[in-house]
């Protein structure tokens, strides 16, 4: 069931894509002849609406909205005011950037209908900072020194790591202005405290480390919005917050390609992730869903072939030169970009289904 709930939360984010487009191009009068969810396969649905044909294929990953502009069965004029091609640039430009709007503004509600169900987030601070996880290099400062994830270190040098915020910047800040120094940490393990003494090793930015990760120590609780108004407010602020996270990953993607590729998900890895949540707790799927829309959205707009991005990149060259990029020249480029993202989707689904859990159980007996 958890896995059917991530298909649907993915599938209705490709939905609300194009829908987008579709939507941005019928209010203005620009003729739409194909929504699609799939980019291609067998039709499993089909219905055929006055214009409009819509279908749901077999292979859902992604989808698109077709114009008659270049289908060589249309019975519309070239010279039609309405086809798209003919619309001015703005009007173009519009039905372009509108799947990345409608996602991003499908994740600020999914956002905001999360805080109305399970309440607003407060994280309730108790004493010390975690340690979620522990170098596996055995010469690792941490790991000499006994360190285990789950660990709580309550204090360093004497100074008590309170129930803060800031306890977490103190112990950082400590390990790293200490390299090649021996700390004292209070760790406090189950019911247990021990005291060890840990040596940060002096990297290569001068700075101290010790190789664990590290975070507040404490629960989230939480708690009803007082009104609407408070909901949309929480809303906004998590909404930023992921947007923000989600242009930094892209960043270090971009910037350190060769370290973080292997943080790409597809399809299969993202079902995954969404099935997991689901089965730990249903509300959460709409947090997750926003996150995925999110992501949606900043690589759509990625000046990529294929991609809305991509599409839009033509229309700013065309806006600059005062005529649009040869036709034929614009059909091969978005032609090889699918080709592509196609390739990258089909690598990306075979490397996640044999990284499953129940398939790696297989390979392993």
């Amino acid at each position: 069931m958890s896995v059917f709930l991530a298909i649907a939360v993915l599938g209705s984010l490709i939905v609300v894509h194009e829908l987008g487009h579709f939507l941005a191009a019928r209010l203005q009068n620009i003729h739409v002849n194909r929504f699609s969810i799939g980019l291609f396969g067998p039709i499993l649905w089909k219905y055929q609406g006055p214009e409009t044909e819509y279908a749901i294929r077999s292979f859902l990953f992604g989808g698109f909205v077709g114009f008659p502009d270049n289908d060589p069965d249309s019975t519309i004029p070239k010279d039609d005011p309405d086809l798209l091609r003919n619309r001015p640039l703005l009007d173009r430009a519009i039905v372009m950037s509108a799947g990345v709007i409608t996602n991003l503004v499908f994740a600020y509600f999914l956002l905001v209908t999360q805080v109305g169900i399970v309440g607003v987030p407060e994280f309730n601070y108790a004493p010390g900072v975690k340690v979620p996880a522990v170098a596996t290099d055995i010469s690792s400062a941490a790991t000499q020194a006994g360190i285990k994830s789950n660990d709580i270190i309550l204090s360093v040098d004497g100074q008590q790591l309170g129930a803060t915020k800031e306890a977490i910047t103190t112990l950082v800040e400590t390990i790293q202005n200490n390299g090649n120094q021996t700390l004292k940490m209070e760790l406090q393990r189950e019911e247990q405290k021990l005291f060890v003494e840990v040596t940060p090793e002096l990297g290569d930015d001068g700075k101290g480390r010790i190789g664990v990760q590290l975070i507040s120590n404490g629960d989230i609780v939480r708690h009803r919005p007082k009104n609407i108004f408070e909901a949309f407010s929480v809303g906004a602020n998590d909404f930023q917050r992921i947007v923000v996270l989600t242009l930094q990953g892209f960043g270090q993607l971009i910037s350190n390609f060769s370290q973080t590729a292997g943080q790409l998900a597809g399809p299969v890895a993202i079902v995954d992730m969404g099935a997991k949540i689901a089965q730990d707790n249903v509300a959460e799927l709409l947090e997750f869903a926003a996150l995925i829309s999110i992501n949606l959205a900043v690589i759509n707009i990625l000046p990529l072939p294929a991609l809305d991005g991509g599409q839009l990149a033509f229309l700013l060259i065309e806006g600059v030169r005062g005529k649009p990029l040869p036709l034929n020249f614009q059909e091969n480029v978005m032609q090889t970009g699918l080709l592509l993202l196609l390739g990258l989707g089909i690598f990306l689904v075979i490397r996640d289904t044999a990284n499953l859990e129940g398939v790696q159980s297989l390979l392993q007996r």
